[in-house]
């Protein structure tokens, strides 16, 4: 949606403008509900990335998008070629990176080997083949108290482990989670880390590092991962673009990268709240910046090897 949102108003500015993506929409269409964006009391990820990728294809004359995952982008003069895993290569004078997060693995034994046998990372996605079962959530935060409390949909019994002493959601989703605590629909499981994750064909049970009621072993019938996220950082730091410590990319306030015509947005930047909606703004900051780069810089975009070979040919006919 970060994506979109800037393309929208890089439509208005009449900057021509592709958006390439791998998952159109990124991670909050994984999202079951959204509660938190202005102008929509409540709608799911794929609605609201729906509307703004609507909203930005309204600039049909200035906007394209296209589901192809970037491999590589490389400086041109001061200009960028951008090329993609489908062999297409595109030529911009400056990029906007709102390339998101990965969620972060446990990195524990039986984590790889029963990736979508009972290990999964989206209730939305998973959550309905728990019907009647248990599941556990590892995690602390508001994003693995808004996936426990999907997943109560479905499962006959959530519980959240976690490696703390106290959950941190939202204080409306730390309410939801209390009631269903009293409801016996969800437990959680404070100060416990999940060391190993066991079964035949699908999960069946997990060890712990400490006992939970006299033992290690916990049977379950699937467990999601929400420990956090990493940030997909790696094509921006292959071009010179600066990063901090935990691999976001460093930007100022008007969402400028260390590297000229180079700007970044979303979940991918090291400001520190993370939501759809300052996302959004700080791809709108990006784009103004790219706007006002391109309109005060002289472009230097020297024509590519092959293009200068094609054109001896054309010369010599």
């Amino acid at each position: 949606v970060v994506g979109f949102a800037g393309a929208m108003y890089a439509g208005r500015m009449q900057l021509k403008t592709l958006v390439l993506g791998e998952i159109l929409g990124g991670t909050i269409i994984l999202t079951d509900v959204v509660e938190n964006y202005p102008g929509f009391i409540r709608l799911t990820g794929q609605e609201l990335a729906d509307k703004l990728k609507e909203h930005a294809l309204d600039y049909k004359d200035y906007v394209e998008i296209k589901e192809q995952k970037v491999k590589e982008v490389k400086t041109h003069g001061n200009c960028f070629n951008v090329f993609t895993e489908n062999g297409k290569k595109y030529q911009s004078r400056t990029v906007v990176f709102a390339t998101g997060m990965k969620h972060r693995e446990l990195n524990v034994l039986g984590e790889k080997e029963f990736s979508a046998k009972g290990v999964h990372t989206c209730a939305l996605c998973d959550g309905f083949f728990y019907k009647n079962k248990i599941v556990g959530i590892v995690g602390g935060s508001d994003s693995a108290a808004k996936e426990a409390l999907l997943l109560t949909q479905w499962a006959k019994k959530d519980y959240i482990i976690y490696s703390g002493e106290k959950i941190r959601p939202e204080p409306v989703n730390g309410t939801r989670i209390e009631r269903k605590v009293k409801e016996g629909k969800m437990e959680i499981i404070y100060n416990t880390n999940v060391k190993e994750i066991k079964g035949t064909d699908k999960v069946t049970h997990v060890i712990f590092d400490k006992p939970y009621k006299g033992s290690k072993e916990f049977k379950l019938d699937g467990l999601f991962i929400e420990i956090g996220a990493i940030p997909r950082s790696e094509l921006a730091k292959n071009i010179g673009v600066k990063t901090n410590e935990k691999g976001e990319i460093i930007i100022d306030r008007d969402a400028k990268t260390n590297v000229h015509g180079v700007f970044a947005a979303g979940d991918v930047v090291d400001t520190k709240f993370k939501q759809a909606i300052t996302g959004a703004g700080e791809a709108v900051l990006a784009v103004y910046s790219a706007y006002t780069y391109v309109n005060t810089t002289e472009m230097v975009c020297p024509i590519d090897d092959e293009s200068i070979t094609e054109q001896k040919k054309k010369s010599k006919k």
